[in-house]
């Protein structure tokens, strides 16, 4: 049976990296053996796609000469593995919490390669970035406030950016008005231990179009600060660079034809992430890039003319490709001739986006444990999960299956490192949390694991 289409008339198929495809493709009864092994869910890290993911971006920027630094968001995925690759990739990693920042450093990187963020820093938080001397998003006046007081009275200085909250977004709880902003600058001005490296912003959404607006505000910004004696060195525009699950074409037709008759509680949802959305991250950030602020110049033009550096914090689009997560069946229940609830050993807190009224909208790859039979017809099916909770549902959506699946089968969810596999991942009902593996190969070709934990990269 065909395991999974690409192309236009592929639907919601995933798009697979080669080696994932042929993972897939060739060695189901190989999956079968781990789940017997390991369990159902469990999630197969491939850490060295977020390497070529940072390459593509980087060549971009280095393309256009603009000096960049990019901060892998770790918030997207609880792997270490994948904050080993970035960091092996030459790049940083954002923290927003004191574990991630704990990881990170046991990792061997050093405070210069970390940026922290999130509004609701603790003191122990503030405390260990101080000590390393990573560089501080600071959210608001009082968080500069809560900072100072933290700060010992001789040392190097401690390295901050200040998070704008763009016109765009002036309903977010995150980030300071330009006038906040202001205020904090003559603040970091009069304390000589503060160094003020720049601007940071994080938006909504996946438009370049909204980060070049904001851009165009921080450049004002940066002015302001140059003139009262600072030198920012960095505009920080977060993440939010879209990346492609399923072919354009194909996503755009099922948008356009989809119905509330297609999902079993009849709800559609109003909102999806853009899966098959029609430009890489790569291409959107050669848009951003060329697009003119208000005195004719390119934003590449403003960052080299400016002499100042990009950075990025991509979560997402740096774990593109990066992972899939295995569900083995464990019982079918008939509801209609040719339509079936299927309960998957494992739970939706492993494929979450349902628990935020939205849906996963990519098809997930079924291997049958024993080969179909011609005389076996086609069926509907939606998933769910083992918890005794009804909204334990992975897709409400009616998927098409070749035939009708049994226990025992397995379903694979592609591209889920980034805030899928992990994100609301716990032990309802005392089932263990789901095994994290790394895929390898050996000489002979043939794929075998190791354990994705801390440990394995020290």
């Amino acid at each position: 049976m065909t395991l999974y289409r690409q192309g236009s008339d592929a639907g919601l198929s995933p798009i697979l990296r080669p080696r994932t495809a042929d993972l897939i493709s060739h060695n189901g009864t190989l999956l079968i053996e781990w789940v017997e092994k390991h369990g159902s869910p469990f999630h197969l890290v491939s850490p060295e796609a977020l390497g070529e993911n940072a390459r593509a971006l980087t060549d971009v920027l280095a393309q256009h000469g603009v000096n960049h630094a990019l901060y892998y968001g770790a918030k997207v995925n609880k792997s270490p593995g994948l904050m080993h690759a970035a960091l092996n990739a030459g790049i940083g990693v954002d923290v927003s919490s004191l574990y991630e920042l704990r990881d990170t450093l046991a990792l061997g990187a050093a405070g210069d390669r970390i940026v922290a963020t999130g509004p609701a820093k603790t003191r122990a938080f503030h405390d260990a970035l101080i000590a390393c001397k990573a560089l501080i998003s600071v959210d608001s006046p009082e968080e500069l406030d809560d900072l100072s007081a933290r700060l010992p009275e001789d040392g190097e200085p401690q390295p901050v950016l200040l998070r704008l909250r763009p016109g765009s977004q002036a309903g977010s709880r995150f980030g300071m008005d330009a006038d906040e902003v202001l205020l904090c600058l003559s603040v970091i001005a009069a304390d000589k231990r503060f160094r003020f490296d720049g601007l940071h912003f994080h938006l909504s959404g996946y438009g370049w179009e909204t980060r070049a607006a904001a851009i165009r505000e921080a450049s004002w910004l940066i002015s302001e600060a140059r003139a009262i004696g600072l030198t920012p060195r960095m505009i920080d525009i977060g993440g939010g660079l879209p990346i492609r699950y399923v072919d354009a074409r194909g996503y755009q037709a099922h948008i356009e034809r989809q119905s509330a008759a297609d999902y079993r509680n009849h709800k559609q949802p109003s909102s999806f992430y853009p899966y098959g959305g029609e430009v890489s991250a790569a291409d959107w950030l050669g848009c951003l890039l060329a697009a003119a602020l208000d005195d004719g110049r390119s934003i590449a033009d403003y960052f080299r003319d400016e002499n100042l550096t990009l950075a990025l914090e991509p979560g997402r689009a740096l774990a593109d490709q990066a992972a899939v997560s295995v569900f083995r069946i464990t019982r079918v229940k008939t509801l209609g001739p040719d339509t079936a609830v299927v309960f998957v050993e494992g739970s939706s807190f492993s494929a979450c986006e349902t628990w935020f009224a939205s849906e996963f909208l990519i098809d997930p790859i079924i291997i049958p444990a024993a080969a179909y039979t011609p005389a076996e017809k086609p069926c509907k099916a939606y998933l769910a999960g083992h918890s005794c909770l009804d909204e334990d549902v992975l897709t409400n959506r009616w998927l098409d299956f070749p035939a009708m699946p049994r226990a025992g089968d397995l379903l694979v969810y592609a591209n889920t490192a980034g805030y899928q596999m992990d994100l609301l991942e716990n032990e309802f009902h005392r089932h263990p949390m789901p095994k994290r593996f790394r895929v390898h190969h050996g000489a002979d070709g043939m794929p075998f694991l190791t354990t994705d934990d801390l440990e394995m990269y020290l």
